[in-house]
Formats: C-alpha cells, structure tokens, sequence
C-alpha cells in the first residue's frame, strides 16, 4: 500500500468517526475529528459558516437541540490524499415528531488528519420546505454573527 493510499484511508476513517458521531450528538468526539481551524460552511446558504471546533458544534448544536435523532445513510464514501467525499442522505426526525430527509455532498479537506474545511452542498429550498414553521422560527433567532 502507497503512502498516499494510507493517508487516504485515514483520513476516510476520520471522516466517517466524525459523522458517526454526528449521528450520535457526540459533540466530543466530532470536536476530537475537527482540526483547531476548521471552518464549516452550508454552501447554497447565504451564511458564511462556521470557524473552529467550537463554534462548528455551537452551530450544529443550534438545529440538533429539537431533533430525537438524525440518521445517516451512506451511499458513497472516497477519498484522494487529503480530500474526502461523502454521498449521503441524512434524516431528521424532531422532538415533535415530524421528519425531513435529504441528500448531501459533503467535500472535507483534512490538516494534520482532521478535518480542517468542511462543505455541506445541497438543495436548500427541498430540504427546507420539509421542516416545520415551529424549526425555522427557531433557526431565525440565530446569525452568523454566533459562529465567527
């Protein structure tokens, strides 16, 4: 096995711990996966993201807070070097009991084997339209400003 070829299934697995425990709310160990200057971005949102372990989990925390779980379907996983891509499809299920499922794109950029630029790319307006008013009132109360 090549060097490059070692790299990348480190940094593969990394990526996948990373989600794993996103899946589990387990904040600390995705804090553990984040190199110190990470920076997290929604790509179609107008938000320019998130800087640093901490204010990547304040945000995602911000969402996960209302939801009874969040699972991950994985339908592809590669990785080159210090890039990982992910093909998934993520389904919310809220403490209200609705739910909202979508598929994602996400592009990591590992540092020193953690992530250190992470890109969600997906359909806003589909994913969105699926949650209901009561969420997205709370997601209004936050700005970017919150994770600068």
């Amino acid at each position: 096995m090549s060097a490059k070829q070692t790299r990348s299934e480190q940094n593969k697995a990394v990526v996948e711990t990373m989600w794993r425990a996103l899946s589990d709310m387990d904040w600390e160990t995705m804090k553990d996966c984040m190199h110190p200057e990470i920076h997290y971005r929604d790509v179609p949102s107008d938000d320019p993201g998130a800087h640093g372990p901490e204010n990547t989990v304040k945000r995602l925390m911000i969402a996960f807070a209302h939801l009874e779980k969040q699972e991950q379907e994985t339908h592809h996983i590669a990785a080159d070097g210090d890039v990982v891509f992910l093909d998934h499809t993520e389904t919310w299920t809220f403490k209200s009991g609705e739910t909202a499922a979508h598929t994602f794109a996400s592009m990591h950029e590992m540092k020193d084997g953690k992530v250190y630029r992470w890109s969600d790319y997906w359909d806003l307006q589909k994913f969105v339209s699926q949650f209901p008013d009561w969420f997205l009132e709370e997601m209004a109360k936050s700005t970017a400003e919150d994770f600068q």
